[in-house]
């Protein structure tokens, strides 16, 4: 990656993170400043990965010093079994890394099922790859030089949202030749997989429970993703397409998921 320049201003409390050498000096800085928000967290885990060393032992700093859990590493390919064995309650994933792309490595943790916040970090500030990183799974993204303040106030927003959404209610649902257990993230038609992703479960539970009624793309951002700033509602409309390819019969010709024009979708 190119270095980036690093900016403090430590009269605001405030340091953004780029990369380079004089990284891990600047956010040591930042351990002279107390945190802004509540320690609202009980040692929750966070798993950074992240090859740029110095923006890695910089954050596990701050982070630590946030009352967080730190698990670190620097290639995609030990993530996914990482995940799974110490079960993250949030990840922090640079998109550029030395072995496999970011963007793959998000793709099979929701490919297994692993449904923890992921907030993706990259030196690149492109349209396509925030639409990339979300279509795919991801929750949040922050671009290279960041606000260390931002960062840590994005992560407690996640946070409290996978605390305070778990799945709950609806637990089993059958329609068509469609079965679904939202508590075991299992779904199939005819007997086989549908290999739903996590945000395609959420998507799927909070359209079955509101059935009869329309759900906005609006209320779809908020309440599935957790953040009302993503760039486009697009990314529901494909998120929506790729489900109905799963569960529907006809696509093209949808009986359950209904498009109510100029609003948003409906569940029958």
């Amino acid at each position: 990656m190119a270095n980036a320049t690093v900016n403090s201003e430590i009269e605001l409390g405030i340091i953004s993170v780029g990369t380079g050498n004089d990284l891990a000096r600047s956010l040591r800085i930042r351990r002279g400043i107390e945190c802004a928000g509540s320690k609202e967290h009980d040692m929750q885990k966070i798993l950074i990965v992240e090859d740029e060393k110095d923006l890695a032992d910089g954050l596990e700093v701050n982070l630590s010093k946030e009352g967080y859990e730190v698990l670190k590493v620097a290639k995609g390919g030990t993530v996914v079994n990482l995940a799974i064995k110490k079960s993250p309650d949030l990840i922090l994933l640079d998109i550029v890394l030395p072995d496999i792309s970011g963007f793959d490595v998000c793709r099979e943790l929701r490919q297994k099922g692993l449904d923890m916040p992921i907030i993706m970090l990259t030196g690149k500030d492109e349209e396509i790859d925030r639409v990339v990183g979300l279509e795919i799974g991801a929750d949040d993204y922050v671009t290279k030089p960041f606000s260390l303040r931002e960062l840590l106030a994005r992560i407690r927003v996640h946070l409290r949202h996978a605390k305070s959404h778990p799945h709950k209610g609806l637990s089993r649902y059958h329609f068509g030749e469609v079965e679904i257990d939202f508590k075991k993230f299992v779904a199939t038609r005819k007997d086989h997989s549908l290999n739903l992703t996590p945000k395609e479960f959420d998507i799927l539970q909070l359209l079955i429970t509101c059935r009869g009624e329309v759900v906005t793309r609006d209320r779809l951002l908020n309440e599935v993703w957790g953040f009302d700033s993503y760039p486009t509602t697009r990314t529901v409309d494909n998120h929506i397409l790729k489900l109905r390819k799963k569960v529907e019969e006809d696509p093209s010709s949808p009986q359950y998921i209904l498009s109510i024009y100029g609003e948003g979708y409906q569940f029958v």
